[in-house]
């Protein structure tokens, strides 16, 4: 693609920055070589363009093998850097959906951390294709499990923490690095006494790990899945089943860590033997413990974070790369927690005035 001219505008009305500032108005125009690409880049009706429009409040118009852009300096930058890279990704052969405009977006933006071009981002290679970073935050969540032995990746649901911690181990799996997989839950709905389920054991357990199930099955064929599974090369098990072992050449996943207990989760720490990656996932914000029991997943962050060789990376609503309503969802919740701790924090502070005026009198 080429740059065909870049000049600042002042016949439109300027955008104005977070600090107030007017933002100066710029307009770029891209040149793309492949009209066949250039027709996926813009998607049916041009609705990919329309995203972009949409998100960075920006104007795209497209003429012949030419997009213009125009807008704020900081949104037109960052419109250009996701179309070029969008556009690089399908050189490379691999198809453009709804969800890669909004990643490529939040990569590209200037406030994203790390701010790498598309095509220099980590990615996790398994047989069934590769899995890349859909936000800054993913990003260096996934150098962190390529790099660390144990990992925590903190945050909401929708971030991507298991689904990149399953891909990172399979990845290792079929490339021989490691021998087998481990993925793990608390069963807390049950409190992990789940004698009075119908079924064997298998059946009793089997609903609370049903996520991590479909998380295998993205990234291998099913087929292939099942016999791991029978080989012992995979295996799937409540954490209460992890107590007494040592776990060595193996690439083992706690999920749902914030309803472990801390016994509980010292017990699958410890469980770490030679050559074992592990990765701990959860969100402290949504702990099922029963009322007075702490979270074995809030405490380990408190005693470990810092240790050598263990990584910690949270992810924040921003973060969520689910259906774009799920991300407003996760922001409205944590909204109304803010608020509730600042109406406690008030009612404290004036509590202590209110017993002295009394003491007065």
């Amino acid at each position: 693609m080429t740059q065909i001219s870049a000049a600042e505008r002042s016949n439109t009305p300027p955008m104005a920055h977070a600090g107030g500032e007017p933002a100066p108005n710029r307009a770029v125009t891209l040149q793309f070589g492949n009209n066949a690409l250039l027709s996926q880049l813009l998607g049916d009706h041009d609705r990919h363009l329309l995203r972009l429009e949409q998100a960075l409040g920006i104007r795209l118009a497209c003429r012949g093998n030419r997009i213009a852009i125009s807008g704020g300096a900081e949104a037109v930058e960052t419109a250009q850097a996701t179309l070029n890279g969008l556009y690089t990704r399908l050189e490379r052969g691999q198809k453009l959906s709804a969800s890669d405009i909004d990643a490529a977006i939040k990569l590209n933006a200037r406030s994203a951390e790390p701010r790498l071009p598309l095509a220099d981002l980590p990615a996790i290679r398994t047989r069934k294709g590769i899995i890349e970073p859909r936000s800054p935050a993913q990003a260096g969540y996934m150098e962190m499990l390529a790099r660390n032995e144990m990992v925590f990746g903190i945050g909401p649901a929708g971030t991507g923490k298991t689904y990149l911690a399953v891909a990172q181990a399979v990845g290792m799996l079929q490339t021989g690095q490691v021998d087998r997989i481990i993925l793990s839950r608390p069963a807390v709905e049950a409190g992990e006494r789940l004698g009075f389920l119908p079924g064997d054991m298998k059946e009793k357990v089997d609903p609370y790990l049903r996520p991590l199930y479909d998380a295998l099955h993205d990234m291998m064929p099913g087929d292939q899945v099942l016999r791991r599974m029978a080989a012992g090369e995979i295996e799937v098990a409540p954490l209460a089943f992890m107590r007494g072992r040592t776990l060595s050449h193996a690439f083992a996943i706690l999920d749902e860590a914030q309803n472990t207990t801390p016994m509980q989760m010292k017990m699958f720490l410890t469980r770490m033997g030679e050559g074992t990656r592990m990765v701990i996932t959860g969100d402290p914000s949504q702990v099922d413990l029963p009322p007075g029991i702490s979270s074995g997943l809030v405490d380990a962050l408190a005693t470990v974070e810092g240790v050598q060789g263990i990584g910690v990376t949270r992810f924040g609503q921003q973060d969520v790369v689910r259906h774009p309503l799920v991300a407003r969802i996760v922001q409205a919740y944590d909204q109304r927690a803010t608020a509730e701790r600042d109406v406690a924090r008030d009612a404290r502070r004036h509590r202590p005035r209110e017993s002295e005026s009394g003491t007065s009198k």
